[in-house]
């Protein structure tokens, strides 16, 4: 089996050079004894386990979610997430910012996921009530890996929105997260609209 190890300081670091690896193309298709009889354990199928909180805002211009509709919307995301062979643990949040807690699909970017679930819930906000015909969401978006051991402890967090926005705002929640991820940004773009 050939494997490469990169460095970001590129290929100068390593002994071997592409050069001087033999290309299995040129191998006329046999088989080494080992390749031969692990031959049938080849990974037959693509499986993923890819666990992301995601966040997201209601853009500054737009009607905020009422109270009263946001268990409707939870659960409507949580069917589109669905209808696209994504896995909805925990969806919640407040008048102004979804959090979703979800294991993306195999067959999809995180892109164009978190575009459908937007665009998809942006529609059914906007049929919901005349009062949502402005509605809309930010643009961007935040999306955190979560370990398999910090699932519960996810769940129970986006079940406590109320209660944490109590003392916490939006922006002072979502810096903390870019923080203890160690992303960089800039404030003039990760706030606007």
């Amino acid at each position: 089996m050939l494997t490469r190890r990169f460095s970001p300081k590129g290929m100068a670091e390593h002994k071997l050079g592409w050069s001087e690896v033999e290309p299995l193309h040129n191998r006329n298709n046999q088989l080494s004894p080992k390749e031969a009889k692990d031959k049938n354990s080849y990974m037959a199928s693509t499986l993923v386990k890819n666990d992301i909180h995601l966040t997201f805002h209601v853009k500054s211009t737009s009607v905020k979610i009422q109270e009263a509709d946001l268990g409707r919307l939870f659960s409507y995301v949580g069917g589109i997430i669905q209808s696209i062979n994504g896995v909805a643990i925990e969806v919640g949040g407040m008048p102004d910012h979804l959090h979703i807690l979800c294991s993306l699909p195999k067959t999809i970017s995180l892109a164009d996921f978190v575009r459908i679930i937007k665009a998809e819930s942006s529609k059914w906000m906007k049929q919901l009530d005349r009062s949502y015909m402005g509605f809309e969401w930010q643009e961007g978006y935040g999306a955190f890996s979560v370990s398999p051991s910090l699932i519960e402890k996810t769940v129970k967090y986006i079940r406590n929105q109320a209660e944490h926005h109590k003392r916490t705002s939006f922006r002072e929640e979502y810096q903390a997260f870019l923080q203890a991820c160690g992303i960089s940004y800039d404030e003039r773009y990760a706030f606007g609209d």
